[in-house]
């Protein structure tokens, strides 16, 4: 069962929506009961392991953007947790430290579900496991992978992963990793494998095997077009918007966004602010930093660009992340004092994304996702707590409810299928 909305969200929605239905009401009311019925689905959702102790787990109600009280708050009912690993050397020292962070992500999921609140969520392997879990009300767990660099040089790794409940990988992040090339080589040019490499190619077809879908957010164009030109089954991009609207590198052109559709395939639109629309994020973001780096000093931490932040060492990069939360919470209870600060990237951006790629390449190959704590939110739906936000939108729009569904997880999960039906083949003609 999905939550009952607080009333200043219902007065938000109204004030940041433009109802096309004549009455208000009618227009929440029916966006209310949609959102009730529908399966909501984030496919990225990022994890600090700090959040999954004995005294601090996401039971509570953290700082962070995504835990169970937000996702009952908003009305989230499946949360891909991530298993990222940052890009570092392509040797084995670097494979070994990023194996290891990616099995400490993957037992932090797994203690949430097995040891902090197994009455509250619950894993889910197949679109099967979704629809039961979230008929028994609890709340569903999945595992991405963001970044193929722990799998090292051991193919093998793609099977361990699988096992550990992992669904979707890209094979590279920010940076070249020793699987694919990174979209940012488009800033110098600069290319490692020129697409995929071999190691790459392999693990693509060990992918396609085991019914893991392959992520196309991160990788470069070429590698991303390789990819679905090898793979047998349904790609997604798990957190990527429309390069037409946006042009960002992580952004997915017309010529990527017709492969998709050809392939089957899904793009989980991101809320991510600077991917959605680059002059309102640029204009305001220019003086909200001047406020963060007044917070972060009164906090006792230098402000850094996040080239910097990825750049630190592990623990000091969550340290600073830790921080930096604390000082976003702040920086936003500031913001709203301040009316005359440039207009904030919002609910309505985002699902101008949505309608573009929906006209583009169809309602079927088009989701949802929000990058939440990894840079995601957006004015409407900073957190989980705000996800009928999205929905309230959708509905302001015209999107029916079958429609919705399939945006919000139907999509995601017919892919998800289809991957898994061609691993079944591809195993039975071994």
């Amino acid at each position: 069962m999905k939550c009952h909305f607080p009333l200043f969200l219902v007065a938000l929605c109204i004030a940041c929506s433009k109802p096309k239905a004549t009455d208000d009401n009618e227009l929440l009311a029916k966006a209310k009961e949609i959102h009730e019925k529908v399966i909501t689905l984030d496919t990225h959702c990022d994890i600090n392991v700090k959040n999954f102790t004995d005294s601090i787990n996401y039971s509570q109600r953290l700082e962070n953007q995504v835990n169970l009280p937000k996702m009952e708050e908003g009305g989230l009912d499946v949360a891909w947790f991530i298993v990222y690993t940052g890009q570092d050397s392509l040797n084995e020292k670097g494979y070994k430290k990023a194996y290891e962070n990616a099995m400490a992500k993957f037992e932090a999921i797994h203690r949430l579900v097995s040891d902090y609140a197994p009455d509250q969520i619950e894993l889910a392997l197949n679109s099967d496991d979704v629809r039961r879990i979230h008929k028994s009300g609890k709340k569903v767990a999945m595992i991405g992978i963001e970044n193929g660099y722990p799998i090292g040089t051991d193919i093998s790794n793609v099977k361990k992963f699988y096992d550990l409940g992992g669904r979707y990988m890209s094979l590279s992040h920010n940076g070249h990793s020793q699987l694919s090339d990174s979209n940012t080589g488009e800033k110098d040019s600069i290319w490692l494998h020129n697409g995929l490499s071999d190691l790459g190619r392999k693990v693509v077809a060990e992918m396609n095997k085991y019914g893991m879908l392959i992520d196309l957010s991160h990788p470069s164009k070429k590698a991303n077009l390789e990819m679905l030109e090898l793979s047998k089954a349904p790609v997604i991009a798990s957190h990527s918007s429309a390069r037409a609207l946006c042009n960002h590198s992580r952004n997915l052109d017309d010529e990527l966004l017709q492969a998709i559709k050809k392939n089957g395939g899904v793009v989980q639109t991101v809320a991510f602010k600077s991917y959605l629309n680059t002059e309102k994020y640029e204009s305001r973001n220019e003086e909200i930093k001047e406020i963060e780096k007044v917070v972060m000093d009164s906090l006792g931490t230098k402000w850094l660009p996040r080239n910097e932040i990825r750049a630190l060492p592990a623990e000091e990069r969550n340290s600073y992340i830790t921080t930096y939360i604390e000082m976003n919470r702040i920086v936003k209870e500031k913001a709203k004092s301040r009316p005359e600060l440039p207009p904030g990237v919002d609910v309505s951006d985002f699902v101008d994304h949505i309608d573009y790629m929906v006209k583009f390449i169809g309602i079927d190959h088009v989701g949802i996702s929000s990058d939440f704590d990894g840079g995601g939110g957006i004015q409407g739906w900073q957190d989980a707590s705000e996800t009928f936000n999205v929905t309230l939108e959708l509905v302001n729009r015209g999107y029916t409810e079958d429609q919705i569904t399939k945006l919000w997880s139907g999509n995601l999960l017919r892919a998800l299928d289809e991957a898994q039906q061609v691993a079944q083949q591809l195993q039975t003609e071994e």
